[in-house]
């Protein structure tokens, strides 16, 4: 895919009170589609982040921007920016955190287990683990989050369950 370039405005979805970048349907359709290909995105030339598209009506989608990065970019709801999107070709479509790295090389059976997950729970997990500063605390949520898995029943798993709630 070529990198795909546009202009668009920072909104809300009140109901998730989550602010979005609108991506109108044109680019949707020049994507290939809604859930088809993970993104990296790219807003005023200024930050870089991986995603995917979320479905609005209309054939429109959203990318979620949050508030810390608004806060980078020095924009605010309502305002215009310049868009840069490109295929994210990493294998998760999220960074790998190093500490779940390692405990694949020490635990296959976790690895094995992670690969078989869906794409969405692997992001899932690599978020969890990826979302702490501490070192040793994305120590600690590697260890249990695999953990939990490896104690499930493969294609069963949920959220909860991973987390051990």
């Amino acid at each position: 895919m070529k990198p795909i370039s546009f202009k668009t405005h920072i909104d809300k979805l009140s109901y998730l009170k989550t602010f979005y970048l609108e991506v109108p349907a044109s680019i949707v359709k020049k994507i290939g589609g809604i859930g088809k290909v993970r993104l990296i995105c790219e807003v005023n030339k200024t930050l870089s982040f991986q995603c995917g598209l979320m479905s609005l009506p209309e054939g429109k989608a959203y990318i979620s921007i949050n508030s810390k990065r608004m806060k980078e970019l020095g924009v605010e709801h309502g305002d215009f920016v310049d868009v840069i999107l490109t295929e994210d070709k990493s294998e998760y479509g999220v960074d790998v955190p190093e500490e779940l790295t390692e405990l694949f090389k020490q635990d296959p059976e976790g690895k094995r287990r992670f690969d078989l997950l869906k794409p969405g729970m692997q992001r899932y997990i690599l978020n969890f683990v990826n979302t702490v500063k501490s070192p040793q605390l994305r120590v600690d949520r590697a260890f249990i989050l695999i953990s939990n898995l490896k104690n499930l029943t493969p294609g069963k798993e949920t959220f909860k369950e991973i987390l051990g709630k």
